[in-house]
């Protein structure tokens, strides 16, 4: 195994966290934006609350499935352990969400309103309000991964323990073929 993918399978779940993470802010920022240029809000007061609300719902379905699929491999069985799950994660998320939903317009009130105004491919573009909502996603980022880690899709004591028994049983059942393997063919040699 090279070093790399040592690595990776050492910090898979922090590195897939940032990858899913990174793409769920980028649904959030582009749901928003979408909707201010769509609806033409402003960034300031009740309409820049609203975006940031309807982007925030939209983010958080994409996480709960990218999180509990592809992050933290949940191996939750039956409807009632899946949505009791979700609604783990809904709660956690609503926290950060009123984080999300707030933080922005207050940034903006104190002073922080700065636009991203960028020309990309012939096409200019003004992000109102940019510089408060990217604020705002590193400390919900972090605070994400912080509560789906140890609240919502926590591995209890048992389940890791029975992972480990089974992976043990699993290599021991190896071992023990390539022993018997071994005593067969010394059998045929005598």
């Amino acid at each position: 195994m090279n070093k790399i993918e040592e690595l990776f399978n050492k910090y898979r779940e922090v590195i897939m966290y940032l990858i899913f993470g990174v793409a769920t802010t980028l649904v959030n920022w582009v749901t928003a934006f979408a909707i201010q240029k769509v609806f033409n809000l402003s960034e300031e007061g009740i309409e820049f609350a609203i975006t940031n609300a309807v982007a925030w719902i939209v983010a958080v379905l994409f996480a709960f499935f990218t999180n509990k699929k592809y992050v933290f491999e949940s191996k939750t069985v039956g409807a009632k352990a899946y949505f009791y799950e979700m609604g783990k994660f809904i709660g956690a998320r609503l926290a950060t969400g009123a984080i999300e939903i707030t933080l922005p317009t207050l940034l903006v009130k104190l002073g922080l309103k700065q636009p991203l105004d960028v020309t990309v491919f012939d096409k200019h573009i003004l992000y109102k309000g940019f510089w408060a909502k990217a604020i705002t996603s590193i400390i919900v980022i972090i605070l994400n991964y912080v509560f789906s880690k140890l609240f919502v899709f926590r591995k209890k004591a048992d389940e890791t323990e029975a992972e480990g028994s089974a992976e043990a049983a699993v290599e021991a059942n190896t071992e023990n073929e390539a022993v018997a393997g071994k005593d067969e063919k010394n059998g045929a040699d005598e």
